[in-house]
């Protein structure tokens, strides 16, 4: 295998070391800088250009300390913790040189203080309060040094005026993000960060370049001049746009989402959130439905809850349906507690009809739900970093779980890892063996015929990560067939005490707690004529799969695809609105909580599903969600304990897998290829679609249109034209 693709600068023994902080002593492992010493202390080190997730870079020289017997400061980020020194962190020296630093610093940078979106969260503004002078030294009379401000694209506003070259965005395009052309050019009073080749930031990640920014040379576009952070409520919560569950932190003001940012949990997302994540939050605003309609002729007439609910019931006594003739439909965006209200109800109306709005989720999935290791990220989203050779089978992370594919890259920079795909062809921003894209590819994989084969065989902890679109393939069974035997036939490597390396990455948010809770039809069920239809924030429906005499009722908070199918539509709360949990592709519980009450006549799903339970004669046994909760409870703990991650047994993964080759035993090839379930990675559900920032990135990055620099486009436009 080829060596590190960079430079390691940590010690490999992993021994500790003990040194002296201000006259504390401390202990820290070696190869730990001094900042981290410092901080481990109990010291507060001021720094821009250091970040704890980045390379080191030694740029700002704000985080000087004092060594004992240096003839001078030294920068703490860049100088290695060694035994026995002895540092001060806030002598007359240090302070003195810091204050030399921050003027440097702020030779040049604009008061731009009471126009900046950065006021009142930046750091310069912190640091300068307790190290700038009240007055310059500065009297160029040329004037102060100004540089003309980037274009990267609809969600990221440039003023480089302010810019300190820390280089923690350049940092982290390369780094994690993978966007390799940003970076610096000139030097001196001359450097300047962009790219050389002017062209948008293409990533899905490039929001966090926002946060990173320790000035405010880099801010968001769509949040520009909006807020001030001090007049914002903050309410944790869980993002909902992929199925990795994000920990992110939703800022408010009133009834209003003014933005969404991210919050660090080192077990799933690090501190990093998908542009989708961080800005499709104005859908919110858009194509919302507020009140209750019932269709009447061609059109919907708003109505109040009661009518609307009588109308259900008049309904579903109307279309005679009985049984397995009773269908219900979870959707992309269906919380926990809605869904098992949901499937209660209709198991008390006799109807074990539960089914999926995905492609070929009229029918139980290929890898069944009775064993959890068959549906779920076994691996864990930190255990990726372990895996010393992968294999991509059907899926694009880059889309499909965007901070998931920066895991993988930061471990493809600085380990040597070895990635094979089979599918179809994409940029996963790291390097790849391309093996084909159908079944037979995977046929020849398990048969060892290619290089990568060979080396995934002699992998210490090899990972095979299967696309939930297989699940939906017309060979997903086949391809489960032969990935099932494959890992029986490798236990040794692929299921140990320590690592579980077949792992199935969801990209949906509720399809872990549907697939954990049974929300799936039986074999009878799944071939019954459905007559009336219950649509869950179900968007992604085939109006083909729908029969024209079925009655159709949509519960959900945008007036999307789904509704547009619906003889009656019911307003939900969308998942800033409502505390509800969310089971992430790991299985990990985790609970979100509401940051606004949803607008007009909006109810919780589960509370409008439960006030039908009386109209229709089967009432739920639940008043309030502690008592679902208990419900829940009893279907499957695991949908309640939040925030652990439950890892299934060796002898129950292994008998998953057998259960698995065995069910799909005679299944047969088609051919057909592999294709991305994602084309638009902007515009994947109700939210995203009705986004107007979102609309601006597909026509950027999709369509090539707006800003002139893609291939596509030979007119150059506007960026909000």
């Amino acid at each position: 295998m080829p060596g590190r693709r960079t430079f390691a600068s940590t010690s490999a023994r992993q021994a500790d070391i003990t040194l002296t902080v201000d006259g504390k002593e401390v202990t820290v492992p070696q190869g730990s800088a001094l900042i981290q010493a410092c901080e481990a202390a109990g010291s507060t080190v001021p720094r821009f250009c250091y970040h704890d997730r980045l390379a080191i870079a030694g740029n700002c020289r704000m985080c000087l300390v004092e060594v004992e017997r240096s003839p001078k400061p030294v920068a703490s980020c860049a100088m290695p913790a060694m035994p026995g020194a002895k540092v001060w962190t806030n002598s007359p020296l240090v302070h003195e040189a810091r204050e030399g630093v921050m003027e440097f610093l702020l030779a040049n940078h604009p008061l731009d203080c009471p126009i900046c979106d950065q006021g009142g969260e930046c750091d310069l503004q912190d640091q300068s309060m307790r190290y700038g002078a009240d007055r310059t030294r500065f009297h160029e009379i040329t004037g102060k040094r100004a540089v003309e401000d980037k274009d990267l694209g609809p969600l990221v506003k440039t003023s480089m005026n302010r810019c300190i070259q820390c280089t923690r965005c350049v940092r982290f395009a390369n780094e994690v993000a993978g966007v390799e052309e940003l970076g610096t050019t000139g030097r001196g009073n001359d450097m300047q960060i962009g790219m050389y080749v002017e062209k948008t930031m293409n990533s899905e990640l490039s929001g966090n370049v926002v946060d990173l920014c320790p000035v405010g040379a880099l801010t968001s576009k769509p949040y520009a001049f909006h807020a001030r952070p001090w007049e914002l409520k903050h309410t944790d919560s869980v993002d909902v746009m992929d199925a990795v569950g994000s920990n992110i932190r939703v800022d408010s003001r009133g009834v209003s989402v003014m933005r969404v940012q991210p919050r660090p949990n080192d077990d799933v997302n690090e501190e990093w959130i998908s542009d989708k994540t961080r800005y499709a939050y104005d859908g919110l605003r858009f194509q919302r439905l507020t009140v209750p309609l019932i269709k009447q002729g061609d059109r919907f007439v708003s109505a109040s809850w009661e009518d609307a609910l009588a109308a259900i019931a008049e309904g579903l006594r109307v279309s005679g349906a009985q049984g397995d003739e009773i269908q219900a439909v979870a959707g992309h965006l269906a919380d926990t507690e809605s869904m098992v209200a949901l499937k209660d109800l209709i198991n008390r109306l006799g109807s074990d009809n539960l089914t999926l709005d995905s492609v070929g989720g009229h029918a139980a999935p290929v890898h069944a739900v009775d064993v959890r290791s068959n549906y779920l990220f076994n691996a864990t989203l930190p255990g990726v970093e372990q895996a010393d050779c992968i294999l991509l089978v059907g899926t694009n992370p880059r889309h499909e779980a965007a901070v998931l594919n920066s895991r993988i890259r930061k471990s493809w920079m600085h380990t040597t890892l070895e990635v094979g795909l089979i599918g179809e062809r994409v940029d996963t921003t790291y390097g790849y063996d391309y093996l084909g894209a159908d079944a037979k590819a995977v046929a020849d994989f398990v048969a060892g015929k290619s290089e990568f084969a060979k080396k995934f065989k002699s992998a210490k902890k090899p990972l095979i990560i299967v696309g939930s679109a297989v699940t939906e393939h017309a060979d997903g069974a086949a391809v489960y067939n032969a990935l099932a035997k494959y890992v029986e036939q490798n236990k040794s490597q692929l299921v140990t005490p320590e690592w579980n390396g077949f792992a199935v990455l969801q990209r949906v948010a509720s399809r872990p707690a549907a697939y954990e809770m049974g929300f799936v039809p039986s074999r009878k069920a799944s071939q019954t004529k459905p007559k009336f239809i219950y649509l869950l924030n179900a968007d992604e429906a085939d109006p083909k799969s729908i029969p024209r005499d079925a009655f159709v009722v949509y519960q959900g908070h945008h007036g999307d695809l789904g509704a547009q199918l619906a003889d009656v539509c019911l307003p939900g709360a969308a998942y800033t609105e409502k505390g509800m949990t969310w089971v992430n592709t790991e299985g990990r519980a985790q609970m979100g909580r509401a940051a606004v009450p949803p607008p007009g006549a909006s109810r919780e799903d589960w509370k409008i599903i439960r006030a039908l339970s009386e109209l229709v004669d089967a009432p739920l046994p639940y008043d309030d969600v502690l008592s679902l909760r208990d419900r829940m409870w009893e279907i499957s703990p695991t949908l309640v304990r939040y925030d652990t991650l439950e890892s299934t047994s060796i002898e129950a993964a292994l008998a998953g897998l057998k259960t698995l080759a065995a069910g799909t035993a005679n299944a047969k090839v088609s051919g057909a290829p592999f294709v991305k379930p994602i084309s638009n990675f902007y515009q994947t559900d109700p939210i995203s679609r009705a986004s107007v920032t979102m609309a601006h990135c597909t026509r950027a990055f999709v369509k090539g249109e707006n800003y002139g620099f893609s291939e596509l486009s030979s007119k150059p436009e506007a960026a909000y034209a």
